[in-house]
């Protein structure tokens, strides 16, 4: 497919805005439904799992140190994503740094799209390290709660505790790695606004895949 060197900047914008919408749409969608019907979207889904890992494994003495290595097994993978995003944050801001700020400084009509696409692929990566930033943080509250013996009296009210992080974990670390492949669309947005929207379609149609469930057959 040959993209047009030259649009007008309505037509540029309108295919950004278009690309944008269809983004917030479907996780509003995606949102939805989760809340509806949790089987239904993978990241809802494994949510409740997790849960219910917590507790099983807090009526289950003796498996603290098994649910210490699953949970260091998901920190590990929520600080891969959160180095990922912060090397590609800095090397963001070292490529178009000089660019934004000369942009910013004389605001014109073309280049205003340049520079608000940009300014959204900073804003993306740094969103998407500090949602698997947060990951860390409450996949590592959960480890001390779960490293407790159960048959601490004190462990009981923390199951709860427990519970609830490990469910946050789960989605922030979910919106990390989402926020990271949403900077495709707007990476084809900097490179050429005509080429935002094919690129925003393959990447929702991605996305419906990522979001599908396990389908598991009951004989």
């Amino acid at each position: 497919m040959i993209l047009p060197m030259d649009l007008s900047p309505l037509i540029a914008w309108t295919l950004v805005l278009v690309s944008l919408l269809l983004l917030a749409g479907y996780e509003v969608r995606a949102h939805r439904i989760g809340q509806r019907s949790p089987e239904k979207m993978a990241r809802y889904a494994h949510a409740r799992i997790r849960v219910e890992w917590v507790q099983a494994l807090s009526a289950q003495p003796g498996f603290e140190i098994v649910a210490v290595q699953a949970l260091r097994n998901s920190l590990m993978s929520a600080t891969i994503s959160a180095s990922t995003s912060a090397l590609a944050v800095m090397g963001a801001v070292s490529l178009a740094g000089t660019t934004l700020a000369t942009n910013l400084g004389h605001w014109s009509a073309g280049s205003s799209l340049h520079t608000v696409l940009q300014a959204l692929l900073v804003l993306m990566l740094f969103a998407s390290y500090v949602c698997s930033a947060m990951a860390m943080r409450y996949f590592g509250h959960v480890s001390f709660v779960m490293s407790i013996p159960v048959a601490s009296p004190s462990r009981q009210p923390l199951n709860v505790v427990a519970a609830v992080h490990v469910r946050r974990a789960g989605l922030l670390y979910s919106w990390g790695l989402r926020l990271f492949l949403m900077v495709a669309s707007v990476v084809a947005g900097i490179v050429h606004p005509a080429a935002m929207l094919p690129v925003t379609l393959l990447l929702l149609v991605a996305l419906y895949y990522f979001d599908q469930p396990a389908e598991v057959e009951v004989d």
